[in-house]
Order: C-alpha cells, then structure tokens, then sequence
C-alpha cells in the first residue's frame, strides 16, 4: 500500500466555492470560473499516490497549485473536497486533535524560508519540534544532536542561526524535521532561497541522506532541473490540474501535450538519461559452445566487424574483431579483454567520453552480464532528442 494516496483533491478559494465547484465539473477554466464566480482554483481534481521511501516532485510554474497541494496534503488548507490518506487513514476526515497526533508522528515540513528562532541555538531549533511534543530533555537533545551530525552540522550545536550561512541554516531547518522521525518529509521550495552553489550543495545532501534513510519525501520546486535531479517520479502541475506524472526519463523522453514539451526542450538530456535507455539488444557467441567461424557468420548476419563473448551464464569475458577470427582456429587465443564497460544507470553525458575514442560499441553490464550494447549513433540521437529510447529496458 503506498504511504500516501490524494484522490480527487480539489481546493476552491473564494464564497462561491459550490457555484465554482459546479463549473469545474462542466469543464470550465480556471480563467472562466475566476471570471463568472469570482472564486480560484488553487487545486483541480489532483490524484496521486506515493510509494514508500520515494522522492515525489510535484513541480509547476508560480500559481500552478503546487505549494496549494503540498499544504492540502497536511491540512494547513482544508481542501474544498477530496481524500488525502497517509497509511490508509484520511486526514481530510480527522478532527483536530486527531489531526495533530498524525502531524505530530507522521508528518514534517520543511519550508523555503528557514523559519529559526534567532535568539535560541542551533540544537535548540532542531529539538523544538520534539519541546512542543513534551519530549523529555534528554531524549530531544539526543535526537537532535544526531538529526544535526546527520546533516553536517554536529560541531555547530551551540551556535546561533545567525552565525551561519543561509546553506548551514537551510540543514538546521532540515534536521529539524528529521528529528521527529516522520515517515513524510514534506518539502516547499527548500532550496529555492539558496544561491545556486549552496543549492546544488543541498540537492547531494538530501540525495546522500535518503540513500540511508529511505524516507517519503513530498518535494515542491519550480525548476525542472532540480525536479529531473531528484526525483523519482515527477507530477506537473498546470493551472491547479497535474497535467503528467513520470520518471523523469518519460517525461522527457514522452511529454504528455505541448506545456510539458516547452518545459522539457531546453533540458540537458545527457545529465538525465542513463545507459539503460539508449542501450540495443546485444550481438554476442559463448565462449563453451561457438569457435571463430560462428563470430565471422554473426558478424556477417548484422554487419558489424566485431562481436562480443561471454560464458553460459551471459558473464561478460571479451569480444573478437572480424580480422581476428578471419586468421584464427580458436577462439581462446583471438579474445581481447579490454572492454569499455558501464552500468545500466550511468549517464550519457559520463558514457560520451567512454565512447569517444572507443572502437568497439560500449558493453552494459548488470552484475558483470551483458545486458546490452550501445553505439556512438544511439547516443548521438539520444542528445538530438530522437524518441528511440528504450523506457522498458
């Protein structure tokens, strides 16, 4: 079961909420509705779950509904309609105190301003969340102190919020919400007030930490770059409505409509799709059964002038040129071992200096199996945006 599940989630700000609700079932803009009922559309039919230990981007254009639906989803905006679930138990249903238990056990947020309080420590800020929860004194300072060594800041316990840098106070509200153990972290545009350096800085330290942690992560962000970097799946919003929801390879590779194509054109796609995508089926013989006039009739069968070998169990051990098994009777003494190789998840723009000088295709490997092959022209399409990847491999 995911951890969380929105269903039909719809927020209408304004007093004609019912008369604008009503043109929004009849198909009316969020344009048309703001004209005839004075009433905006902040949140359109929004439907979408999230797994556990998934980095969920939901990411748009100022006024898109975005920062809307991440304060529907703990209910700082009650929605005007629709179910939020954490766990299966619905938050839109709860009465408030009930509503600040699952905050409380479930739920942190970590905001674009940093929100710390001036005059109290470093430790003290990030403890404060467990202070309002009566957690004893010892047990907070402990939990804080590791949310802090977490983030990097375990020697800055006794220093004050304004005696770092906006980057170091960004992880002190961060650590902040690690502190409670939530199993959501939610985030609204955390980084967006950090300089781009201090930014990129940030995106490894929550891509580090979740590596270890695993937690559900709910993150809101207007730039695509940061959205392709650190999610697992990426919902964009429209006028209210998620209009897509995909990896980041599908929403490059397949744009939903034209508003997600302009988003997605000026994306370097070498930093986003990995060598699973562009890989081709690979042209190889076996090492126990096959000699070298069985590699010259593959090589002549797909026109290629070398080919590679591996054991019975598709391990990887070499490849032979056409010239090669030409002179040969053996195949043991004609295999050249050295291969470029890389993982499924490497990145084009980390495969283009391997296949540069390289004057066989590059081997994908998946525990030392060949999995695939991949070839300059791929690669070559793959940055000119040809739709011939493969999001299936």
């Amino acid at each position: 079961m995911p951890i969380i599940e929105v269903k039909d989630l719809t927020k209408i700000f304004g007093k004609n909420s019912k008369q604008a609700a009503k043109l929004l079932a009849e198909g009316k803009s969020k344009e048309e509705i703001l004209k005839e009922t004075g009433c905006t559309v902040g949140v359109n039919h929004a439907s979408f779950s999230v797994e556990a230990g998934e980095i969920f981007v939901i990411m748009g254009l100022s006024g898109s509904g975005k920062s809307t639906l991440i304060r529907l989803i703990n209910r700082l905006i009650e929605p005007t309609y629709g179910n939020i679930l954490i766990d299966g138990q619905d938050l839109a249903k709860l009465d408030k105190a009930s509503l600040r238990q699952v905050r409380r056990e479930k739920l942190s947020m970590v905001f674009q301003q940093f929100a710390l309080f001036p005059h109290r420590t470093i430790l003290q800020n990030a403890e404060y969340g467990l202070e309002i929860q009566n957690v004893p004194k010892a047990e907070r300072e402990k939990r804080a102190t590791e949310a802090l060594e977490l983030v990097g800041l375990g020697h800055y316990l006794h220093q004050k919020p304004g005696q770092l840098s906006g980057g170091m106070q960004q992880r002190v509200g961060l650590a902040r919400a690690l502190a409670n153990d939530p199993k959501v972290l939610l985030m609204d545009e955390a980084f967006s007030a950090l300089d781009p350096l201090i930014r990129k800085d940030m995106q490894d330290q929550l891509l580090d930490l979740q590596s270890t942690m695993q937690k559900t992560i709910v993150f809101i962000t207007h730039d695509l770059d940061e959205a392709l970097r650190l999610g697992d799946r990426i919902a964009i919003m429209k006028d209210g409505a998620i209009v897509q929801i995909g990896t980041p390879e599908e929403i490059l590779v397949n744009p939903a409509n034209s508003y997600v194509e302009r988003f997605v054109e000026d994306v370097d796609r070498s930093k986003v799709l990995t060598a699973q995508h562009i890989m081709k089926r690979p042209e190889a013989i076996i090492f126990e059964k096959h000699g070298p006039r069985v590699a010259l009739e593959r090589m002549r069968e797909t026109g290629i002038s070398s080919i590679f070998v591996t054991d019975n169990q598709r391990k990887l051990c070499g490849y032979v040129t056409a010239d090669d098994a030409l002179k040969a009777t053996d195949l043991k003494s004609i295999i050249k071992t050295d291969i470029p190789t890389v993982e499924k998840d490497t990145t084009i723009n980390d495969i283009l200096s391997i296949i540069y000088d390289s004057p066989i295709p590059v081997a994908v490997v998946e525990n030392e199996k060949l999995a695939g092959i991949i070839v300059r022209g791929t690669v070559i399409g793959a940055l000119a945006g040809e739709s011939e990847v493969n999001l299936d491999a």
